[in-house]
């Protein structure tokens, strides 16, 4: 099983071509809510572990998780509001966010006593390793797990606006590396946080993989690097499309075998043109649709490539 642990929250999109006084339309997201979708949509034994509001947005957000076959076992939930992210478009398609999460549900999350014996990976990121106090619960949980032996995933989706010290912040980050397997940046986080892959990977993942939007994907290992173009599509937004890669990497992954850094590292350049290729096919489906909708796997066969089939994965 893979875990997704970090918030969810309702997204208000201005709809197509609406100016800034348009009406917001009410979307479920975050980013490891996002990924947990996405997997389940791709086929994955999936569970998404956050604490999710008993307000009318958390319990849409936690039905579309049981429509999406992703185990709510791990949820925690509370009276607190649901954080909302208000949404604006760029020319290009791309999103930015300004955020409304005092007192919110997510930031009140307490670290799990355990999880179940089926866990084989974790992914982490976004909001939730950012506000306290769910923040630093987060934290402890990838500290306690890694010492287990699991391999654990991190895409920080930098969120710059909620973040008051970034050099505090950046210190942080360095010092989740150790416990991470599979580090996962877009072009624009490698950026802010300093652009150091070397440095990244001899801290402790066996693979760094940055998103470049339509140039593509490249997966940094120690023995080198290896890259697949972008796919080309007509871009609606991409809402979404960094938390589908980071899902069909991970599904692509499992679906190869055991999760282990040591079998990361063992991957040679035709396999991680193959993982790329998913993982970029996926994006590009994501961003031809207006918000973060996902593929599912058998939309994934239409396009060319490698197929994936929709088997669970552990």
């Amino acid at each position: 099983m893979i875990v997704v642990a970090g918030e969810a929250l309702i997204d208000l999109v201005p709809q197509a071509g609406g100016d800034a006084l348009a009406p917001l339309l009410p979307a479920r997201g975050g980013g490891p809510y996002n990924t947990a979708v996405a997997l389940g949509r791709l086929g994955a034994d999936v569970a998404f572990c956050s604490r999710i509001s008993t307000d009318a947005f958390g319990a849409s957000l936690v039905e579309r998780l049981h429509r999406e076959k992703v185990s709510t076992d791990l949820l925690q939930r509370g009276p607190e509001p649901t954080t909302l992210a208000v949404t604006s478009i760029g020319a290009d398609g791309s999103a930015a966010y300004s955020f409304h999460v005092e007192g919110c549900a997510d930031r009140l999350f307490e670290t799990p006593a355990h999880l179940p014996d089926t866990v084989r990976a974790l992914s982490f990121g976004t909001c939730s390793l950012v506000l306290e106090p769910g923040a630093s619960a987060y934290e402890e949980l990838m500290r306690r797990e890694a010492a287990r032996g699991t391999f654990v995933a991190l895409d920080p989706n930098i969120r710059a606006g909620l973040i008051s010290d970034p050099d505090a912040y950046r210190a942080r980050f360095r010092g989740w590396l150790p416990h991470v397997s599979l580090l996962k940046l877009s072009e624009e986080d490698a950026d802010w946080l300093g652009h150091d892959v070397e440095g990244w990977l001899a801290a402790g993942p066996a693979a760094v993989v940055v998103t470049r939007g339509a140039a593509g994907l490249t997966a940094f290992v120690r023995g080198g690097e290896h890259s697949v173009p972008g796919v080309p599509v007509d871009v609606v937004d991409t809402i979404g499309a960094g938390d589908t890669v980071n899902a069909a990497l991970l599904h692509a992954l499992s679906a190869r075998g055991p999760l282990t850094a040591r079998a990361l590292a063992g991957l040679d350049g035709e396999g991680w043109r193959e993982v790329l290729g998913l993982a970029a096919r996926a994006a590009a489906l994501t961003c031809s649709r207006a918000g973060a909708e996902p593929p599912y796997a058998h939309e994934l066969q239409a396009l060319p490539g490698r197929d994936v089939r929709p088997t669970r994965s552990g």
